[in-house]
């Protein structure tokens, strides 16, 4: 790096923390999105990456993510081996000294299993409710039945535009027969 005169300047390190050691570096952020992306590749090869009746595969947009994935997760680890500082930036008003709220932890982790059981019984849009009220509370929502509506409606949406323009199968209604 140089600065503005031309004259070569050292990489950013960080301060030391008080006891004379640096700040550990964040290196397992970028290892981890590298990861995630690989698995993400390996499940999106699994795929058939051409399709008889359209240009593109079921593959190639998830096989396009985990590319993404494991090139932001490269870009990281150089960041991370500038010397780059991962602090909240002026505008974020995140509290750092508060300890993140477990419930906030566990109720976001529920929204994620959720579809899981609920997916095939009650359909794709309930499960989508249950899983954006869920969210929702996780985020400091205390209005249960606006967010079970919003939710379902957007399920319905997401439902219908993949289920009947798409022609993907989605679990619709189950128990109402659809």
């Amino acid at each position: 790096m140089s600065d503005p005169t031309g004259a070569a300047s050292a990489p950013a390190t960080p301060p030391p923390e008080p006891g004379g050691r640096p700040p550990a570096r964040p290196w397992g952020v970028g290892v981890g999105v590298i990861a995630f992306g690989l698995v993400w590749l390996y499940g999106a090869l699994s795929l058939p990456q051409a399709a008889t009746y359209a240009v593109v595969g079921p593959g190639l947009f998830p096989a396009v993510i985990g590319a993404g994935l494991v090139v932001l997760g490269a870009l990281l680890l150089v960041a991370v081996a500038r010397g780059e500082r991962f602090e909240p930036q002026e505008t974020e008003d995140a509290d750092v000294t508060r300890l993140p709220s477990r419930a906030a932890f566990w109720l976001t982790v529920a929204a994620g299993i959720v579809p899981v059981f609920v997916t095939r019984p009650l359909g794709f849009p309930i499960a989508a409710a249950f899983t954006f009220a869920l969210t929702a509370r996780a985020f400091g929502s205390r209005r249960l039945l606006l967010d079970l509506g919003v939710g379902l409606l957007l399920g319905m949406a997401c439902w219908v535009l993949f289920s009947r323009l798409l022609g993907l199968s989605l679990p619709g209604f189950p128990p109402l027969g659809v």
